[in-house]
C-alpha cells in the first residue's frame, strides 16, 4: 500500500491521455491534431496535482496550460485538447457545463476524483450539444497523499458540529467521499472497527458500510484475500497528548515552527532569507536528502547536514581540468547538477537555520523538556514548580537573567497538558494557574481552550482500553513489530497511543468491546475479532500529526508482513489543533449531567 504509486497510477491515466501515437514522439506545433494539452482544475484538485506531480513533469505529457474551470477569463484556444480533472461538486459542476456549453478548446476527457451520482451524468450528457466530451472517467483521488504510507483529508473548515462529540455536517459527507475513494483506489474492501466510546466514528463508520454494502457494491466486488484488510477509525479524543508536545523530527518540526502547506514552506517572513528562498518545496519524491532525512532529530538532523555540505564541497571542487574538448563537455553536462545540489544545500540550510532561531527564540528546549516530564512521568510538584517558574519567567538561578518570556500560546498549552495529567488529583492548582494566565492578560478564550480539552478530552471522555495516553514507551511489543524509541532522549519520550493500538491490531488483540466490528463478509471470515491486520489503514477523527506518521514509517520499515497507512481529517502542529479545539469548545453548549452520563457510546 504505497500511496505514492497509487496517485502516479491514477495521474499517469489522467495526464497520458492519447500518449504514445506517433511512435512517441514529441510534437510541439500548434495545428489541428496538436498534442499539447491544456489542463483544467478546481479547487479541490490543484493541490492534488501539486502534491503528486511537478511542472516538468507535465510538460513531459504535452501539458503546457494548467488554469482552473472557473477561471472563466480564458481565451478561446479551440486548435487544443483539454483534460479536466475536477471534484464532482456542485460548483465543479455547474462550471463545467457552462464550459460545454462555450467551448474554448476542441474536445474536453473529464476526469473525476470521486463516483458521479446518475444525475450528474445525465447534466452532463445534456449539456454537451457539440459533442467535444471524448472521455468520461472516476480517478479514486479523493484525499491528498503527504508520504508514501501518509495521507490527508485536508479539511480546514468545521469538523466538530454544535454539540460535544457531534460532526458539522459538511466535514462528515468529505470524510465519507474522501475515504470511499481512498478504499478504492486501494482497491481494499476492509472490516471495520472504531472507538467505541466515539459517537462520530460509529457514525463514519456505519456510513461507510453502508456505501460498501449497498451504495457502491458494484465498485467494491474486489478479489477475497486471505487476510481482510482493516479499516480502524479513531478519534482525536483519546489522545490529546500528542498534538499538544513540540516534536523534534525534521518534517514535523518544520510543520510545527515553520508550516507546511502543500509540500510548501513559506520563508518569506525569516530574516535573511532570499528571494529564491522565499517559498520551498519539500517533497520526499523529489528530495533524496529529504526523504532521508525527514524523521531525523533535531541533533542527527544537524550532523547530516554537515555530511551533506562537505559531499556538496568534494563534488563542486573546480580543481578539475578543462583541457580537451571531452573534459569541458563532461563539466556542462554536469553543471545542471552541481546546481541542482546548490539550491538543495541552500535550501536545507536555510530551513534548519530557521528552525534552530525559532527553538532559540520561543526557549523550546526548557518547554519541551517540561512537556515531556508531564507526559511521560507523574512527578507532580516538580512540574507544578516548573510551570511556576516558566508562567512567571523566573530565572535557572538567583542572580541570573531571565530568558525572554514564553508565548501565550505555550502558556496556555503547559497548562493544558498538567490540567490532562493531573485532571483528578489537582483542581485547586489547575484553577490556580488559570488565574496566573488571567493577571498575566492571557485572553479569556484561550484560557477556556484548558476547560475545553478536559470537557472534550478529559480522563472521563477518553476510552478506558487499559492503555494510559501517559504511559511510556512499551519496547517489548512483539518480536519483529518494534520501533526503535530514543529513551536516553529527554525530548522524545512520549510515544504516541496509537503505536500500542498498531500493536494490537496487527496481533488481533484489540478488545471488540473497545473496537466493534462492521464486517461485508458476512459468513466469509471466522472469528473476525482475533484476525492479524497485514494492511491496516488508520483514520483519526480530529486529524493525525507528523510524529505518529513516523511512528507508522518506523513500524513499516521494521515489519514487512504488515502494511499499514495512516490519514486523517488533517495534518495538526500544536497551534491548528488548540485552534481546532477553541473553535469547537466556543460553539457547545454548557454541560449537563445527562450529557456527561450519555457522552459514552457503549
Amino acid at each position: 500500500m504505497d500511496l505514492f504509486e497509487v496517485s502516479d497510477f491514477y495521474l499517469n491515466r489522467i495526464v497520458s491521455a492519447n500518449a504514445g501515437k506517433n511512435g512517441g514522439k514529441k510534437e510541439l506545433s500548434v495545428l489541428p491534431g496538436s498534442r499539447i494539452k491544456v489542463l483544467l482544475l478546481d479547487q479541490s484538485t490543484v493541490p492534488i496535482i501539486s502534491l503528486n506531480s511537478t511542472q516538468s513533469e507535465l510538460l513531459q505529457h504535452e501539458i503546457y496550460l494548467i488554469n482552473r474551470i472557473d477561471n472563466f477569463n480564458r481565451d478561446k484556444m479551440r486548435h487544443l485538447k483539454c483534460i479536466c480533472f475536477l471534484e464532482p461538486t456542485e460548483e465543479s459542476i455547474n462550471n463545467l457545463l457552462e464550459e460545454l456549453r462555450n467551448p474554448k478548446y476542441s474536445s474536453y476527457e473529464l476526469f473525476f476524483n470521486n463516483t458521479l451520482t446518475k444525475t450528474q451524468l445525465e447534466r452532463l450528457a445534456e449539456s454537451d450539444d457539440l459533442e467535444v466530451v471524448t472521455k468520461v472517467e472516476e480517478i479514486f483521488l479523493d484525499y491528498l497523499t503527504i508520504n508514501k504510507d501518509l495521507y490527508s483529508l485536508n479539511l480546514k473548515q468545521r469538523i466538530y458540529g454544535d454539540s460535544i462529540n457531534s460532526w458539522n455536517g459538511i466535514a462528515f459527507n468529505k470524510s465519507v467521499q474522501g475515504l470511499t475513494s481512498l478504499l478504492l483506489s486501494l482497491k481494499a474492501r476492509p472490516i471495520i472497527r472504531y472507538e467505541a466510546n466515539s459517537k462520530m466514528a460509529a457514525k463514519l463508520s456505519k456510513e461507510l458500510i453502508y456505501g460498501i454494502e449497498k451504495t457502491n457494491s458494484s465498485l467494491f466486488d474486489f478479489k477475497l484475500k486471505d487476510s481482510p484488510p482493516q479499516l480502524l477509525i479513531l478519534d482525536r479524543k483519546n489522545d490529546p497528548i500528542t498534538p499538544l508536545l513540540v516534536p523534534w523530527t525534521y518534517q514535523s518540526m518544520v510543520h510545527e515552527l515553520i508550516g507546511i502547506e502543500n509540500n510548501t514552506v513559506d520563508l518569506s517572513n525569516s530574516p535573511g532569507i532570499t528571494e529564491d528562498l522565499a517559498k520551498i518545496v519539500l517533497s520526499a519524491r523529489q528530495d533524496p536528502f529529504y526523504d532521508e532525512s525527514m524523521f531525523l532529530n533535531f541533533g542527527d538532523l544537524s550532523d547530516k547536514i554537515k555530511d551533506y555540505v562537505s559531499n556538496y564541497k568534494d563534488k563542486t571542487k573546480t580543481s578539475r581540468k578543462l583541457d580537451t574538448v571531452d573534459d569541458m563537455k563532461r563539466f556542462i553536462e554536469e553543471f545542471p547538477e552541481f546546481k541542482k545540489l546548490s539550491g538543495n544545500v541552500s535550501k536545507h540550510m536555510s530551513l534548519v537555520s530557521e528552525l534552530d532561531r525559532k527553538i532559540n527564540q520561543l526557549r523550546l528546549w526548557e518547554v519541551s523538556e517540561l512537556e515531556q516530564n508531564l507526559s511521560s512521568h507523574d512527578q507532580h510538584n516538580s512540574d507544578l514548580q516548573e510551570i511556576d517558574k516558566l508562567l512567571s519567567n523566573k530565572p535557572d538561578q538567583p542572580g541570573k537573567p531571565s530568558g525572554p518570556p514564553i508565548s501565550e500560546d505555550t502558556k496556555v498549552r503547559l497548562v493544558a497538558l498538567y490540567a490532562l495529567r493531573y485532571e483528578t488529583n489537582s483542581n485547586n492548582q489547575i484553577q490556580r494557574l488559570k488565574e496566573i494566565l488571567k493577571k498575566q492578560g492571557v485572553p479569556l478564550y484561550k484560557i477556556a481552550i484548558i476547560d475545553y480539552l478536559i470537557r472534550s478530552s478529559g480522563v472521563s471522555q477518553r476510552l478506558d482500553d487499559e492503555q494510559s495516553i501517559f504511559d511510556k514507551a512499551t519496547s517489548n511489543l512483539i518480536s519483529g513489530f518494534k520501533t526503535n524509541h530514543q529513551t536516553n532522549n529527554i525530548y522524545m519520550q512520549h510515544v504516541p497511543r496509537l503505536e500500542s493500538i498498531l500493536s494490537k491490531a496487527v496481533r488481533g488483540k484489540l478488545s471488540e468491546r473497545n473496537y466493534p466490528i462492521l464486517s461485508p463478509y458476512q459468513g466469509i471470515y471466522n472469528n473476525l475479532n482475533q484476525e492479524r491486520a497485514q494492511d491496516l489503514i488508520v483514520f483519526i477523527i480530529g486529524g493525525t500529526t507528523f510524529e505518529e506518521a513516523r511512528i507508522v514509517s518506523e513500524l513499516n520499515s521494521i515489519n514487512k508482513n504488515v502494511r499499514i497507512i495512516l490519514g486523517g481529517t488533517s495534518i495538526h502542529n500544536t497551534q491548528s489543533f488548540i485552534d481546532e479545539v477553541e473553535d469547537a469548545g466556543s460553539r457547545w453548549p454548557k454541560t449537563t449531567a445527562g450529557e456527561r452520563l450519555n457522552s459514552r457510546v457503549n
